[in-house]
């Protein structure tokens, strides 16, 4: 009698290579160098592709099935928070401000870098690669739809949220986190992974979907903590996708050292200027704090990043001379932000307040070098002001940094009373830097920078305004006209918390919420 034959079942390595290598042909009537022609002019050098390994060895039907279980407990969350007005719940109205920078600030990153990796896929001629960057692009997919659905909630209620689209593309204090994006997408396909991987993965988003989420959590966002959470997961895998590139192109060819290490000295300092906004949202627009972005920074950078220059030392990489100066600036960097916003809030989609009393001594505890001596006295000063009935309010558009786009409002390093600028000529055109930093990023690829949208130069040449208006006209008012152009409705979307409408109607909902009428 036969014996049926019994098929061993594959290991997980085993299936992986079945389900990715198996995907790939080599071409016959077309040259391989002209089907994959962008891994190439970068100058990286890579001889065996076979030697990528995805350290999840994640396939395609083991990620389905995993994604949709965590969208099936992420959205019975998002409904019932939304069904209990959930809304009501959160620690203070003032927190909502935060859900607004999130929704117009990162939600459509997460869009972009979706864009990204599905360009990047098909770029790569290894077929492991290709498959890795798919899988992420999905994953951004879902984190823009997942964000965009746990914020939508709010936007049924609060200002200043409806637009964020819009807002991300032409609002100035937005530009800072898009031009990081944009400078990456039109990178090739290594450098675009490296800086994402590493820069947006590896040292932004530990920081927004761990502390910064804590936060949500602890202020009572439901909503934002159960996506940060179900997105953190794949965070891990596409943190661990970005450090698998640098090993697998820094172990092919020594050659490919000295260009890896250019882009992570120009990647590690556009991530942390573009974090600002995540340093200012964590120790001035969450009521009730877990942490202060000091602590977070030395948590999920100064350790986990050094310990990952450490590993990568035996490859010839070094931890990039710019960390030095993000040092001296990090007591520094909230602080200058929530200034720098305070005087342009008519500019925002979201309102801005000043730190109470106990609220500067938490800040004084956590920042004791610093705080008191250069902001406290600001703070203060600018209080009075608002008692008497002159809020305090910058009159002119600030200058923005070529590269990074904030403006240019950062000490120098070793004088916290001195402003950083520098200027470069090229082409006949002056150009403004923040820091060195920026100033020899334009200097290795000018051509590529002298295009940068700038907010405030746009304004200043009367590209904010509408199709219809004409700026030649008696007692025409300019701000209003951009304000119109951004969808910005003044004194809802902006300004200053006490007594708008979305503090007063919140008020109002949670009091009868507590009541019987």
């Amino acid at each position: 009698m036969d014996i049926a034959a019994t098929k061993k079942k594959l290991g997980l390595k085993e299936r992986y290579t079945l389900m990715t290598r198996g995907l790939g042909w080599e071409p016959t009537y077309q040259a391989i160098d002209d089907v994959f022609p962008m891994d190439t002019f970068e100058g990286i050098k890579i001889h065996d592709w076979e030697a990528w390994e995805d350290p999840f060895r994640l396939t395609m039907d083991s990620y389905w099935k995993y994604q949709a279980e965590k969208d099936r407990k992420l959205y019975a969350i998002l409904d019932a928070f939304a069904q209990s007005n959930g809304h009501l719940t959160v620690s203070d109205a003032r927190y909502i401000n935060t859900t607004k920078l999130f929704a117009c600030g990162l939600a459509p990153l997460e869009y972009m870098s979706h864009r990204g990796f599905s360009h990047v896929a098909r770029q790569f001629r290894g077929v492991g690669p290709r498959v890795a960057c798919m899988m992420q692009s999905l994953d951004e997919m879902r984190h823009a739809q997942t964000q965009i659905h746990a914020v939508s909630n709010y936007n049924r209620y609060y200002n200043g949220m409806s637009e964020f689209r819009h807002y991300h593309d032409h609002l100035p204090y937005l530009q800072a986190a898009k031009s990081f994006f944009e400078d990456a997408a039109s990178a090739g396909p290594f450098e675009f992974v490296i800086a994402i991987g590493f820069a947006f993965e590896y040292v932004l988003t530990n920081l927004v979907f761990v502390p910064f989420i804590s936060g949500a959590a602890y202020n009572g966002d439901m909503g934002a903590m159960t996506f940060g959470f179900s997105a953190q997961s794949d965070e891990a895998r596409h943190m661990t996708l970005g450090l698998e590139v640098i090993r697998f192109v820094l172990e092919q060819d020594p050659a490919n050292v000295p260009i890896v290490q250019k882009w992570l000295n120009k990647w590690t300092w556009r991530g942390v200027r573009v974090i600002t906004l995540v340093a200012m949202m964590q120790d001035y627009m969450l009521p009730k704090r877990v942490m202060s972005w000091a602590e977070a920074w030395e948590i999920y950078f100064e350790e986990n990043c050094g310990a990952l220059f450490r590993d990568l030392a035996r490859y010839g990489i070094t931890m990039p001379p710019c960390v030095e100066q993000i040092r001296k600036e990090r007591d520094h960097l909230s602080h200058l932000a929530w200034c720098a916003f305070y005087q342009s809030r008519s500019s925002l989609n979201f309102q801005l307040w000043l730190p109470s009393a106990e609220d500067m001594d938490w800040l004084s505890a956590k920042y004791p070098e610093t705080f008191d001596r250069y902001y406290r006295p600001r703070f203060e000063y600018w209080a009075d002001l608002e008692a008497a009935g002159t809020p305090f309010e910058a009159s002119g558009s600030p200058m923005q940094c070529q590269v990074c786009q904030i403006p240019l409002m950062f000490p120098e390093p070793d004088e916290p009373l001195k402003l950083a600028q520098r200027h470069r000529h090229y082409k006949e055109e002056q150009y403004h830097f923040c820091s060195d930093y920026c100033q020899e990023i334009f200097d290795d690829e000018p051509e590529k920078y002298i295009q940068a949208h700038i907010g405030t130069h746009e304004f200043l040449k009367g590209n904010c305004f509408g199709p219809d208006v004409d700026s030649t006209a008696e007692g025409f008012d300019p701000l209003a006209a951009a304000l119109a152009f951004w969808r910005i409705a003044d004194g809802k979307d902006n300004g200053l918390f006490t007594g708008s409408e979305d503090a007063t109607n919140f008020d109002l909902w949670r009091g009868l919420a507590k009541t019987n009428v």
